[in-house]
């Protein structure tokens, strides 16, 4: 088997992505945080002592995904072109689910960011209400969709 990230030697190496052709990527990634009712109320109500939970949170996701190559050893650091987040209400679990989305052209895939900036914004939630709740489970982050690169299109 040829594993990409080592070298002859078996030494870590990054990939080189050079001789890849640049296309638009699109990577979303999704994740749920389940809560308290008592937590879940406080961040709708945006009574929480530490501030607005779901502004911040947003901000905290993009601010993963701009470092993700800061946080995985061999993802390569990314002319990003664009960042979405979206929160959704989950009023059911109670608790939340968070999507975002990385966009770049480019030679290599914004997966890893879309992921990195979904887990950071769950735990941002998370870092905010545990005064409240403790008991959090952050679940389900995983990715949604991407397109662009040879190894075409991907959709849950």
């Amino acid at each position: 088997m040829n594993l990409t990230h080592l070298d002859e030697k078996d030494r870590p190496k990054m990939v080189d992505v050079s001789d890849k052709n640049e296309t638009t990527r699109v990577a979303v990634a999704s994740g749920k945080i389940s809560m308290s009712q008592e937590a879940y109320d406080a961040i709708v109500a945006n009574t929480t002592k530490k501030g607005p939970v779901l502004q911040t949170a947003v901000i905290a996701a993009i601010q993963g995904v701009k470092k993700t190559s800061d946080l995985i050893p061999m993802c390569h650091p990314l002319l990003l072109s664009g960042i979405n987040c979206d929160v959704e209400e989950l009023p059911d679990l109670p608790g939340f689910k968070l999507y975002v989305t990385a966009k770049l052209k480019g030679q290599t895939g914004v997966e890893m960011e879309a992921l990195t900036g979904t887990s950071i914004g769950l735990l941002t939630i998370y870092d905010m209400v545990k005064a409240i709740d403790k008991s959090m489970i952050i679940s389900e982050v995983q990715l949604e969709e991407k397109s662009g690169g040879k190894s075409g299109d991907f959709k849950r």
